[in-house]
């Protein structure tokens, strides 16, 4: 990894695309500690001092934002009226006709595809920074709630939140143009690793109960640590591991030449939907938790004490609905992403077969018996991902959600760093490429 960015920085224009991409970091870390105004700065500390101990959506949204939530700054939203936006559109992709057109106009059709998904961030974003205003109204942080000024100090703080999402998606845009990487998945990366010196923090002082008296967390801590190396690796291993399914194309004679008859493979990768049902699980799950965040634990009473009791993170129903829903929704994406029909088209159109199984539908059913298998596998990887932090927890009582770093966001780390490296490798080696004329 450091040969790959130091063989980088020799080179002029990517040397600039690195230093591109860290000055976005840097304006998203500075906006990440401009105060929105009109808001009692000492009660919102004190309001969010637990917030890691809540769990539920707002401490993944802190998380996401590298601290910003939790502060309510320029950037408290993150980029997460973008990420939900972008996967209404996919999914309305499928199921509208014109979406469905546009998606296949090429270049053309992905632009407008990408206007409608911008259209969208800003309407989330207004609905989602005007349920945070009203959630910090509620909790007494907003100092003018009243006349004309509250008003004002409604419609400047919604509006903020709302420009900071905007302003977050266009950086993430100009990565995309000028620098390295994915724009949203750096910003999303730049935030999780804002929060690694809290995790080590939240480490060291479980380590210092133990040097004071509590033993178990001398063996607590080295073993979670422990824990997380192997995830990293893991997520490594299944990152680049794929199922390749031979393929042999068919001799053809053109004039006087024949064309054809190479071996081949089509690789299927084990992650195919990336981390994508475990957002939409840990998404659906956290929405209990929210809503008892937002009414107050000491105003829920009786059944409904219960039933978000049932749904806390960390309980075994939790950690079964979580898995249950992260294979459910790994097969779902999977499903609208991979279309086993046109993959075999694709295959007889080029006059390629998979030795063994005949073309049509005999294809058809091959790559989908395949595609299902991998799903599985993958799937059991994401909830395996997921669950470890929880049931460590669970098992031992150490605290892993004031750590501040789940299982989604070890994917999101690893992954965004090896997509970011094979991105500037295959950069080096299109610019260290002689061609034919040497």
């Amino acid at each position: 990894m450091f040969k790959t960015i130091r063989n980088a920085w020799g080179i002029p224009d990517l040397r600039k695309k690195i230093l591109f991409t860290l000055f976005i970091i840097v304006i998203f870390r500075i906006g990440s500690v401009i105060p929105v105004p009109f808001l009692d700065i000492t009660a919102l500390n004190s309001l969010m001092g637990n917030l890691s101990e809540n769990g539920g959506m707002l401490a993944y949204l802190d998380t996401m934002s590298g601290g910003a939530f939790s502060n309510a700054t320029l950037f408290a939203m993150s980029v997460t009226p973008y990420i939900n936006s972008s996967i209404i559109i996919q999914l309305l992709t499928v199921a509208i006709p014109a979406l469905e057109r546009l998606s296949k106009e090429g270049e053309e059709g992905r632009k407008k595809i990408g206007k409608i998904t911008r259209y969208v961030t800003v309407l989330l974003g207004l609905i989602q920074g005007g349920a945070y205003y009203w959630w910090l109204s509620a909790s007494k942080i907003v100092t003018y709630t009243d006349g004309f000024y509250g008003v004002f100090a409604a419609a400047t703080i919604i509006l903020t939140f709302t420009a900071g999402t905007a302003l977050m998606m266009w950086l993430g845009e100009q990565i995309n143009q000028k620098g390295i990487g994915n724009g949203i998945s750096i910003i999303l990366f730049a935030g999780i690793v804002a929060r690694i010196p809290y995790m080590f923090t939240g480490l060291y002082n479980f380590f210092m109960l133990g040097v004071n008296g509590q033993t178990q967390y001398l063996i607590l801590v080295p073993l979670y640590v422990i824990i997380s190396l192997v995830i990293v690796w893991l997520i490594v291993f299944m990152n680049e591991a794929e199922r390749r399914i031979p393929i042999q194309y068919a001799k053809r004679v053109v004039g006087r030449k024949m064309y054809g008859g190479q071996s081949s493979h089509l690789p299927i990768k084990v992650g195919l939907s990336g981390v994508m049902p475990i957002i939409f699980a840990s998404s659906i799950l956290s929405i209990p938790s929210t809503i008892e965040f937002f009414i107050g634990e000491k105003n829920i009473t009786g059944f409904w004490r219960s039933f978000f009791d049932a749904f806390s993170m960390g309980g075994w129903l939790y950690i079964a609905l979580e898995f249950l829903l992260i294979l459910g929704f790994a097969y779902f994406y999977v499903a609208i992403q991979y279309n086993p029909v046109e993959m075999a088209n694709n295959l007889r159109q080029n006059n390629g077969t998979i030795p063994g199984i005949r073309p049509g539908k005999p294809t058809v059913d091959f790559i989908a018996k395949v595609l299902s298998k991998i799903t599985l596998i993958g799937a059991l990887f994401l909830a395996i991902i997921a669950l470890v932090p929880l049931l460590y927890s669970k098992l031992t009582g150490l605290n892993t959600s004031s750590l501040m770093m789940g299982g989604t966001s070890v994917i999101i780390l690893v992954g965004v760093a090896l997509e970011t490296l094979k991105q500037l490798e295959s950069q080096m080696m299109m610019r260290h490429y002689k061609g034919f004329l040497d």
